[in-house]
């Protein structure tokens, strides 16, 4: 399924875009970092696209996941700079807004990648993950590979940051969702009152921060044995973290991104199961529609049903459980983030 939408879902078919000379056009990619490999690829898929279509692309990155200033300071070069488009992962999904709405009043079209801004709408379009049902995916499936034992698991939960709304709210409140938790707000995380919550801590989403974060939630229960975590970084951190105790063979530990050093990770059993994405398409697409919106001003179309353009999810893990559809790491592998 994943590699027919990869296939497929080319808004150059969906809009008529043919590739064409476009020396004269100029795109912005805006990405919280340079260095987490999710933004790489990211970097990687735009610039190709770009490249593809004559298109001249300007990086730019915060110093370190949210940075918000550096991503405010990037808007407005773009701007100065006579870009026809910019695609956004932002750091602060509700104090970029302002930036972004300037961009747009001087008639640059915005698109979000993998981050929905806040509100959504602010941004011309959003190419993303569904990463509600990424995290509900994982939740199924670590009930599932728990069973009966689902009914006394000790969560662990790993989390971006303290700002919401974000990505990673939607993960966290899926997962909880998918485990069969019941949610109190969905738009935060950390008002559940079900039990089997240790706690929240937050990670930056590095593999520093989800070893601290770990420890700090061993310290309130060292029996843990589900972590959730907001990506695959924060993963090895908090496997480092159940090493050093002795604890890494006996907690499930679940994650979103789907790279292939996670995919890895799966395959090696340091996760057990993750929700793969594909940043490679979501910045590729992004650079086709901004060719289109310098063409002849056409914006993209959202999903049929959604307020976001779905660039698709899938399962990856090697111990499948009924109900949960899933890939396994060698797909996974041939797949990771393209």
């Amino acid at each position: 399924m994943i590699r027919k939408l990869l296939a497929t879902c080319s808004v150059l078919a969906a809009m008529g875009v043919a590739p064409a000379a476009a020396a004269d056009i100029t795109a912005c990619l805006i990405t919280k970092t340079d260095t987490n490999p999710f933004f790489v690829k990211m970097k990687e898929g735009a610039t190709a696209k770009a490249e593809e279509l004559g298109i001249e692309l300007k990086s730019f990155a915060g110093k370190v996941d949210g940075d918000h200033e550096t991503q405010v300071a990037a808007i407005e070069t773009c701007i100065a700079d006579g870009a026809k488009g910019i695609l956004l992962t932002a750091s602060d999904t509700s104090s970029i807004v302002p930036a972004v709405q300037q961009a747009r009043d001087n008639g640059l079209l915005v698109i979000a990648l993998d981050t929905p801004l806040s509100p959504i709408d602010a941004a011309d379009a959003t190419f993303a993950t569904d990463n509600f049902l990424a995290g509900e995916l994982i939740g199924k499936w670590a009930a599932g590979a728990l069973g009966d034992k689902a009914a006394d698991a000790k969560i662990g939960m790993l989390d971006l940051a303290i700002s919401q709304p974000t990505v990673g709210v939607l993960r966290d409140q899926g997962f909880l969702q998918g485990f069969g938790i019941d949610l109190g707000d969905p738009n935060k995380w950390g008002d559940e009152t079900d039990s089997r919550i240790v706690g929240n801590d937050v990670t930056q989403g590095n593999e520093e921060g989800g070893r601290r974060a770990m420890e700090n939630l061993l310290a309130k229960d060292p029996m843990i044995n589900v972590v959730y975590t907001i990506n695959e970084p924060a993963a090895a951190g908090a496997y480092e973290a159940l090493k050093s105790i002795g604890r890494e063979n006996d907690v499930l530990i679940v994650s979103v991104d789907g790279g292939c050093p996670g995919v890895q990770n799966v395959k090696d059993g340091v996760i057990g199961a993750t929700s793969q994405q594909y940043p490679l398409l979501m910045a590729s697409l992004g650079i086709e529609a901004i060719k289109t919106w310098a063409d002849n001003g056409a914006k993209p179309e959202p999903t049929a049903g959604k307020d976001f353009f779905d660039t698709g999810v899938a399962l990856v893990t090697d111990q499948p459980v009924d109900g949960v559809d899933s890939i396994d790491t060698a797909k996974g592998t041939d797949l990771c983030w393209g």
